[in-house]
């Protein structure tokens, strides 16, 4: 269905513009609360009843954005609130998690609901451009395959371990990909609006960013971290990035290229790095870093999980590696504690498996220096969404569009099968 926007005048547009926010605002609440009664919704978006009952009317009936129900459980006298429910089967977007060995995609309904998920594993030593690319369209082939009739794709949000440029894309540098100077954002929308036709979204609805970004976003907004305005996320992987929340807010940077916390110097006497500097924090705590000092070799098939076992089950070397580790995760995370102040520090990734055996260590020892004031209230969690915080957030980066101007975006929608 297509809307026909009429002539406005200037107040027009005002009470346009006014109704539009609305819409947001309530789909926004529950896309992120899932099914809210309209009283709570009354209560916490300072709206009125009418005006609750008006709104939730118009996504319902005229983009099916949403349903009313009549609530499972009645409480007290009197007519029961109904309960505004996402239509999650209805707006799905398509969400990819790009790493060093495999893509992860899924499909998301609107309110946040992991519809399907799957995994393609990339060759050994094959993680070229085009090659990443093709596999990422094969992906979003299958998925898109699992589209019912009335399915509507919002668009493709992307997570890639890069420095990316947020207004395009463009993935500047991958160290632990291989790729400089890529033209990802591009390159894949164009050739996913040529392999999924039936979506009929264009290439600018494919967007892309950094997976730490895009890791705390998901926290933030469905994890461990909300309700909280200051955060500090930890993407560790082979590498190790950082996206933060300063006063509820993400960080971006002039470029958008704020967060690369692993390319920190922390040790200038230390192994030289992907990118070419000698000592970065991610030589010293990455994901390889940790098997090589408890000494396996990345790819031999030992993870994290193993060498903490192995260091319970009194293993000296991996008990040594846990300590290394914890010292210099002891320096970055200091680091960032004095810089951003957070609430917490969220550890993603491959990282959160090994908090619990190093959090003590790694807390005693930033205790040793630093700004007491800055660490008094900090707290290390792991993620709540494990390791797909990162696609959580791409489906957010998604959904972004629709979330801001329902009724507009979504008329431009056609169902998938239609």
């Amino acid at each position: 269905m297509r809307l026909h926007r009429p002539h406005l005048s200037p107040a027009g547009i005002k009470q346009e513009e006014l109704r539009r926010h609305n819409l947001s605002l309530l789909l926004r609440y529950v896309h992120l609360a899932g099914p809210t009664q309209r009283a709570t919704l009354t209560a916490r978006t300072g709206l009125n009843r009418s005006t609750i009952g008006a709104l939730a009317a118009d996504l319902a009936n005229i983009a099916e954005l949403v349903r009313e129900e009549a609530p499972g459980v009645r409480s007290g006298a009197g007519r029961p609130s109904l309960v505004v429910v996402p239509e999650t089967e209805h707006y799905q977007a398509l969400a990819f998690d790009l790493g060093v060995d495999r893509i992860v995609g899924a499909r998301v309904g609107l309110g946040g609901t992991m519809l399907s998920r799957k995994v393609v594993p990339l060759p050994p030593g094959d993680r070229n451009f085009e090659s990443v690319v093709a596999l990422t369209v094969t992906a979003a082939r299958q998925l898109a395959d699992e589209f019912g009739p009335r399915a509507r794709c919002v668009g493709v949000g992307v997570a890639v371990p890069a420095v990316v440029r947020g207004t395009d894309g463009f993935v500047r540098f991958a160290p632990n990909l291989g790729w400089e100077q890529q033209p990802l954002g591009e390159t894949l929308g164009a050739a996913l609006v040529e392999a999924l036709p039936g979506c009929s979204f264009d290439r600018a609805a494919v967007l892309v960013a950094n997976d730490a970004d895009l890791g705390a976003l998901a926290e933030h907004t469905r994890g461990v971290a909300r309700g909280h305005d200051d955060v500090v996320y930890l993407s560790g992987n082979v590498g190790v990035g950082a996206g933060v929340i300063c006063g509820g807010r993400p960080l971006r940077g002039h470029g958008g290229y704020a967060g690369e916390a692993g390319h920190m110097i922390v040790n200038p006497a230390g192994q030289r790095c992907r990118c070419g500097a000698r000592g970065c924090w991610e030589t010293e705590v990455g994901i390889d870093a940790v098997l090589r000092a408890a000494g396996h070799e990345p790819g031999d098939g030992t993870t994290p999980r193993m060498v903490v076992a192995d260091a319970q089950a009194g293993d000296q070397r991996a008990r040594h590696a846990l300590y290394e580790i914890s010292r210099w995760l002891a320096v970055g995370v200091g680091n960032l504690v004095n810089l951003f102040n957070p609430e917490l520090v969220i550890f993603g990734g491959e990282l959160r498996e090994l908090l619990e055996a190093v959090e003590c260590d790694v807390v005693n020892m930033m205790g040793a220096g630093g700004l007491t004031m800055s660490r008094e209230h900090v707290e290390l969690v792991p993620s709540a969404l494990g390791g797909d915080s990162p696609l959580f957030g791409a489906a957010e980066l998604a959904f972004a569009p629709l979330l801001d101007d329902p009724l507009g975006v979504a008329a431009t929608l056609p169902a998938t099968g239609g």
